[in-house]
């Protein structure tokens, strides 16, 4: 799955010249966070609403509603971006996996996609977290099997060849290496909710069975 698949098109933006009032208003009417600064075409920066709320008044403040509205129309997105705002974007040929990584390392929260230098999306941990359900199946009624197994050739070969003579479709498999166990975990989401005769299968070949979820209803 790629970022293009999964980013957001037709995205907000603001100039330099773009007032904090303005700012605050399109996100509020919009229901977003984070808002990508163009200085005319060109990508410069990303204001999100930690930043605003930095940049405006203290709730301590006495000024009167009339003074904070003017001031805040009076502040310039230029008057609160870093000078030297690192600008951290990815592309839609990206990988989502990619992205993720990116904003894990980064701390961030989410990534302007350029194509040949022209903002062309956004993509967020919401996104992230939307290609993940979707890539890991769990909103289909499905059974989930998990097991640990130590590594060797052929093994998740032997895994599936079980499940087909037990005539049980897969929906899903993960793989990752649990260090505590010193072993792999297997997670397998299956079509069939009855899969009594695959579980003795499996335990018949040695295989550590450490839970068995059925999820007989799907989520919205």
């Amino acid at each position: 799955m790629k970022v293009k698949d999964r980013m957001t098109i037709g995205v907000k933006t603001v100039q330099m010249d773009t007032s904090v009032a303005e700012a605050f208003r399109m996100m509020k009417d919009n229901n977003i966070r984070r808002l990508p600064v163009l200085d005319k075409d060109k990508l410069v920066g990303i204001i999100t609403l930690t930043d605003l709320n930095q940049a405006a008044p203290s709730t301590a403040t006495t000024l009167s509603i009339h003074e904070l509205n003017y001031l805040l129309a009076k502040t310039k997105i230029k008057d609160i971006l870093p000078k030297k705002q690192k600008v951290i974007t990815v592309t839609p040929e990206n990988y989502i996996e990619t992205a993720a990584k990116i904003m894990r390392q980064n701390k961030i929260s989410g990534l302007p996609v350029l194509e040949n230098g022209k903002l062309v999306g956004i993509v967020t941990e919401t996104d992230i977290f939307d290609a993940l359900i979707d890539i890991l199946g769990v909103k289909k009624v499905h059974s989930r099997i998990d097991l640990y197994v130590k590594e060797r050739p052929g093994r998740l070969a032997e895994i599936t060849a079980i499940i087909a003579n037990n005539g049980v479709n897969i929906l899903n498999t993960v793989v990752y290496y649990e260090e505590k166990k010193e072993k792999y975990k297997v997670i397998l989401r299956l079509e069939s909710l009855e899969n009594e005769a695959l579980i003795k299968a499996f335990e018949a070949q040695g295989y550590e069975i450490e839970s068995v979820i059925v999820r007989a209803e799907e989520d919205e």
